[in-house]
């Protein structure tokens, strides 16, 4: 019996991946667990694999293009069985078929057939008089905001179907919905390049413009002395043999804010609704630059862990980030996210809120930076600068200032870290 190889859904808020390139060809034998293709999802790019053996008899999906989950990519086949056709129910349009019979995302309406009645559901207009449209003419109406009583129906009877609301002028409406303004078109010159989004750019455009229109971020900056944290991070790797691990600044710094994210729990927390949840385990989103954007991999229970654990987890989720290595649960459950830029030199910045979290550090580099001593003299220092953006929903400005404190404190006294 063929075995259907179907676009996998990777993840939970998954709906649709890429086929990036094929690892198999037409003819090619295959086990239980061998790699068939690159799968780019809304999170990452990684490998799909078999879950029966065989022969690949066809491939249906040419790389590069977009599929929806459950779409039908290619067939494993038996000795000697013959190669089906694609199935029918998996026949989909791309969403990358730039063809003229693409249709919106509302189902068609089937088209009424001699002798059969298509039921509607009647309205009323101001007058009291009854209006025949169908379900989905309503629910067109709707999204358009166009008034059903200016609309003549080319059903049966008169009823409002589909097609008549796909020409009509939304400025029929009682209460038209704000359109806006059509963008300018762009010239582009002979060295203009345009490039198309790639699945993950897509994603990140998208839940990065949900967030900062959705939610009321407000933002925070401290100061920090990063002088004790060099001396013992250099004292630390110092001691080390040349086979063991090194710290990072960043080592230190996430240790930090998950330390400082359980001492101050409410900046560890999400609005839902009518409520908001508040974590019992900092799980720490990490985010790391990679060729076609950036991914936040997570770090669980990293108030938990040691500032080795957590030195040796980054290190392995960033080489594998950048190897494309990571399994969509990597990437799920992070309470509190932090965003380092200060390896390449940004003092200061205000990063964008990673939903549905509450809150999200921003760290910057450390300089050189006179400073007051305890004794009152000008002293060269180190100093970092580090920003936090809040989701006002769940932090007030106090308790961000509080977490900050917190984090401070720890990172000025780097030596708590190791206990």
């Amino acid at each position: 019996m063929p075995d259907f190889v179907q676009m996998p859904q990777l993840s939970d808020t998954m709906t649709e991946g890429t086929l990036i390139r094929w690892l198999v060809k037409v003819g090619d034998k295959v086990d239980v667990g061998d790699p068939l293709a690159e799968v780019e999802t809304d999170k990452a790019t990684m490998e799909m694999v078999a879950f029966d053996e065989g022969t690949i008899g066809a491939i249906y999906m040419d790389e590069g293009t977009k599929a929806p989950v459950g779409e039908t990519l290619a067939v494993i086949i038996e000795e000697g069985e013959e190669v089906p056709e694609k199935p029918a129910s998996g026949d989909q349009s791309s969403p990358n078929d730039d063809s003229d019979s693409k249709e919106s995302s509302i189902p068609e309406e089937p088209e009424s057939k001699a002798g059969e009645t298509n039921e509607s559901t009647p309205t009323e207009n101001s007058e009291g008089k009854r209006i025949k449209a169908s379900p989905l003419a309503k629910k067109i109406a709707k999204s358009k905001g166009v008034d059903l009583n200016k609309i003549k129906g080319s059903g049966p009877g008169g009823r409002i179907v589909k097609k008549d609301l796909e020409t009509a002028d939304s400025t029929s409406s009682q209460a038209a919905p704000i359109t806006p303004a059509p963008k300018p078109k762009q010239t582009l010159t002979q060295e203009d390049q345009r490039i198309s989004l790639s699945g993950m750019r897509s994603i990140i455009a998208q839940r990065l413009l949900e967030s900062k229109t959705q939610i009321p971020h407000f933002y925070l900056n401290i100061e920090i002395n990063a002088q004790p944290l060099m001396d013992l991070r250099k004292q630390a790797n110092s001691a080390a043999g040349e086979h063991d691990n090194k710290f990072t600044v960043n080592d230190f710094i996430l240790k930090a804010v998950a330390n400082a994210a359980a001492s101050v729990p409410q900046v560890n927390a999400s609005f839902d609704g009518d409520s908001i949840v508040q974590f019992g385990s900092v799980n720490l989103s990490v985010a790391i630059a990679v060729d076609d954007g950036l991914v936040t991999p997570v770090i669980s229970g990293a108030n938990k862990k040691s500032l080795l654990e957590i030195s040796l987890a980054v290190k392995d989720l960033a080489e594998r980030a950048r190897s494309k290595k990571l399994s969509p649960d990597e990437f799920s459950g992070g309470t509190i996210t932090v965003s380092n830029l200060g390896a390449y030199g940004i003092d200061n910045f205000d990063a964008i809120i990673n939903p549905p979290q509450a809150a999200i550090l921003s760290i910057g580099s450390i300089k050189n930076t006179p400073v007051v001593s305890d004794e009152g003299n000008i002293v060269p220092g180190l100093i970092m600068k580090v920003g936090m953006s809040c989701d006002h929903r769940v932090i007030d400005g106090a308790v961000g200032a509080e977490y900050l404190a917190e984090l401070k404190k720890r990172i000025e006294n780097p030596a708590s870290m190791l206990i």
